[in-house]
């Protein structure tokens, strides 16, 4: 796999988180390790051919929070697409909040963003940045 950046997030009910992230945005389940109390200590989610995220149930220590246990998000992760539609349709079908609504942009891609139900914030276009020579 050629994926250099992997977002890693943890979820109040991981198990929930993913079955919800395989339904709404067509993520597939990899490797999934329960932890002792019902929840899940590490996950890997695969998104197309080269998307990895991972998650887990919340941590004591300060790598372990949900958004809703600090009060707000501090990021979004950004998933390209061919079908933007199709995506759009998919996530508000098994309940995402739309924050953005679908739309054409100015940089030329069409994007939408929604939050999960658990407060993890997605966005999802047809734009992919070319790195610099």
């Amino acid at each position: 796999m050629d994926t250099p950046l992997c977002p890693c997030l943890r979820y109040a009910d991981a198990p929930a988180a993913i079955d919800w992230l395989e339904r709404a945005f067509g993520f597939r389940r990899g490797l999934v390790v329960p932890d002792d109390k019902g929840g899940i200590a590490h996950a890997e989610l695969y998104y197309g051919t080269s998307g990895l995220v991972m998650l887990g149930s919340p941590r004591a220590d300060s790598l372990g929070q949900p958004p809703g246990a600090l009060g707000g998000i501090s990021g979004t992760i950004y998933l390209r697409t061919a079908d933007a539609d199709a995506a759009h349709a998919r996530a508000v079908a098994a309940g995402a909040e739309v924050l953005r609504p679908l739309e054409e942009t100015d940089y030329g891609s069409r994007d939408f963003t929604v939050r999960d139900p658990q407060g993890q914030v997605w966005s999802f276009g047809t734009y992919w940045p070319e790195a610099p020579a």
